[in-house]
């Protein structure tokens, strides 16, 4: 409580970003000290916030150092993260401030493993990556699922998502940067994986699932989802001695199925070209995104399979526009359990699994996500 803002919002002139402070607004209880930062005070002053001001570069680390030690929780929409990113991180690692992002870049992830996980854990600061779309509802939901099964035993999860929705600017932008630094991302798990301490006496297994028919098609979800659910079973003695869960995007029919695999394939292909790169991104810069009529539209299920002890369940993780309404409320209902809630002593880069775990998930099933149990 010696800090000045209980939450200090950071890139809220984005798209998602405005979207994120126009949720907390409505959300913080009376009394939340926050804030707003960026590099820019009059895009911030036109969200129309009566909330102060704070004036940070994400490219110099001196002002991010300032920020950092004036918040009890920093929370970041500034994406790419590979690319701007990382010097927030080093400013809330050194000051014992909380963390939380939405990025779904491996390579991210695993380079901020590797360089502030240590110095975070000394200082109390909870690192917490991909607070919205980006793995809230996969973490969490494994998490809820696995709860509902005897306790002690092998567990196996399968996820299916279905979804609707249009992406924004800043996603197309995430995007090819992973595809463009597939490399990096190779080196940085790699390094990641000799050096993090595996689980005594446990197995984890956390991948994207094969090609399968369910009465619909099943296809491969090569995303972060799948790398945060498994760090959160290293980390959770819950998850059993042997957990194995695998990810998939379901639709109905081959010819969706076919058209998927071809469009994501597309995709990538253009992504490393230059000028077909910079056409694609053309089309949707960083900072617009769909309107809120395609928004409204906008919708996620996602149906997880339990198996464990003899016994299977099936659970349920729903709700509206994924990447941007629901994202802004997972990334703000985040930040306000982290400073309000009691949450597991655990410092260091964490997950929202490891690091709020239920009392985040009560926070989303009151603001509107809903988690249930079919079976």
């Amino acid at each position: 409580m010696d800090r000045a803002y209980d939450i200090v919002l950071f890139g809220a002139s984005g798209f998602t970003g405005a979207l994120t402070a126009a949720y907390l607004a409505a959300a913080a209880p009376p009394g939340t000290r926050w804030a707003l930062a960026g590099r820019d005070r009059a895009k911030l002053e036109r969200l129309g916030l009566d909330v102060p001001i704070l004036i940070a570069d994400a490219a110099d680390p001196a002002s991010l150092g300032e920020l950092a030690r004036q918040a009890r929780v920093l929370a970041t929409t500034v994406g790419p993260y590979a690319v701007h990113g990382e010097p927030l991180v080093a400013a809330c690692a050194e000051a014992g401030t909380h963390y939380l992002d939405l990025t779904g870049e491996p390579e991210f992830v695993d380079r901020v493993y590797m360089r502030y996980h240590d110095r975070a854990a000394r200082t109390g600061a909870k690192i917490v990556h991909a607070c919205g779309f980006d793995s809230i509802p996969y973490d969490l939901g494994v998490l809820y699922t696995v709860t509902q099964l005897p306790e002690g035993v092998p567990v196996k999860i399968r996820s299916f998502l279905r979804v609707s929705m249009r992406p924004s600017g800043g996603t197309l932008a995430t995007a090819m940067t992973i595809v463009g630094r597939a490399r990096q991302m190779i080196e940085a798990g790699t390094q990641r994986r000799s050096a993090e301490p595996r689980p005594k006496g446990r197995k984890v297994s956390s991948l994207p699932g094969g090609v399968r028919y369910v009465g619909g098609w099943a296809l491969p979800m090569p995303t972060l989802d799948p790398y945060i659910v498994g760090y959160s079973a290293r980390l959770l003695d819950r998850y059993g001695p042997d957990f194995t869960y695998r990810q998939h995007y379901a639709v109905r029919t081959l010819p969706a199925a076919l058209a998927t695999v071809a469009g994501a394939g597309a995709f990538a292909a253009l992504a490393l070209i230059p000028p077909a790169r910079d056409r694609l991104q053309s089309r949707m810069r960083p900072g617009e995104g769909p309107s809120p009529e395609q928004r409204a539209k906008s919708w996620f299920k996602i149906t997880f399979v339990g198996e464990g002890g003899g016994e299977r369940v099936v659970t349920e993780v729903a709700g509206g526009d994924p990447g941007y309404g629901e994202t802004a409320k997972m990334l703000g209902e985040s930040a306000l359990c982290l400073a309000f809630d009691p949450v597991p002593d655990r410092s260091g880069q964490l997950t929202t699994a490891s690091a709020m775990g239920r009392p985040l998930i009560d926070r989303l099933v009151r603001a509107g996500i809903t988690f249930t149990r079919k079976s």
